[in-house]
């Protein structure tokens, strides 16, 4: 081995400067003025960087190769590109799962039923993670399985937080999506319930305007309520969780048969908000009043 290629202790890493160079660049496209003007051309972005243009227009063509930015094809500029946002979007999913598992076995605990962590995906919930009750069958979990956004209450807790005409769009594109069977289904022989086609029940919300008559009152109640909108037999409760931004990102979900949790509904769903505040508190979200 060349000793030259030893660095000391505390030394600067070999390439670290071009490193730092590539990030500056990200960091300029993420900045307001190229947010604001939908990305920004190469002689901006070397304006910017302090930096000759030619250096910067073979850095912007290797990032984008690596779909670290994009390139809009009419007007030549650039802004961050997919594989970036889908390494944060990991990222923080990552960081999500990991810290919501004690505040989701919080919720089991108090409810003895099994609980979710939700993510939207489009026009479905996604749900990262699931703790598991005592009641549910051994191996039964909605992780990785994705149903229509509007029909659920964590759905439309995680759209809660949107203004009017964005919600209007979002529900115009996916509010006939249609959901999936739920795992919970099996439950409803041995609680006592019955079960029934998708088919078979009334959701609350048929249209836009019972849509976002639905949002207004989670956002007085702090949570959502589904008694047998989803499926015959099957309620449930939702509750938002907060970012840094003080965004909606994820929701708190607890669905269980009838028998079981429909007389105790508000209870909790009182009772997850709180839990999802204090989740939304450790992952730096601001004092906020979301019943607006």
């Amino acid at each position: 081995m060349n000793p030259a290629d030893i660095s000391a202790p505390g030394a600067p890493r070999r390439n670290s400067a071009g490193l730092r160079r590539d990030l500056e660049l990200l960091e300029i496209l993420g900045s307001p003025e190229a947010e604001s003007a939908g990305g920004l051309g190469v002689v901006r972005v070397a304006e910017l960087a302090g930096r000759d243009k030619g250096g910067v227009s073979r850095t912007l063509a290797t990032l984008a190769d690596a779909g670290l930015v994009s390139r809009d094809t009419v007007t030549q500029s650039y802004r961050l590109g997919y594989q970036l946002y889908a390494l944060a979007a990991r990222t923080l999913e990552s960081r999500l799962v990991r810290a919501s598992a004690p505040f989701l076995r919080r919720v089991v605990t108090a409810t003895h039923e099994t609980t979710h962590l939700c993510v939207l995906r489009g026009g479905s919930v996604l749900t990262l993670a699931s703790e598991l009750s005592e009641l549910a069958f051994r191996g039964l979990g909605w992780e990785g399985v994705s149903t229509a956004a509007w029909r659920t209450s964590s759905g439309r807790v995680l759209v809660s937080d949107w203004a009017e005409h964005d919600l209007r769009g979002w529900y115009a594109l996916h509010g006939h999506d249609e959901p999936v069977t739920s795992p919970v289904t099996p439950l409803l022989q041995i609680s006592g319930g019955t079960s029934a086609a998708l088919t078979d029940v009334t959701p609350a919300v048929t249209d836009f305007e019972s849509l976002w008559a639905e949002v207004s009152r989670i956002r007085r109640r702090g949570y959502a309520i589904v008694d047998e909108e989803f499926e015959k037999g099957v309620v449930g409760v939702s509750a938002p969780v907060f970012d840094f931004r003080g965004t909606i990102i994820a929701a708190i979900n607890v669905s269980a048969p009838k028998p079981r949790l429909g007389s105790h509904l508000d209870e909790a769903g009182v009772l997850t908000a709180r839990v999802a505040a204090e989740l939304s508190a450790q992952l730096g979200a601001p004092p906020l009043d979301y019943r607006r």
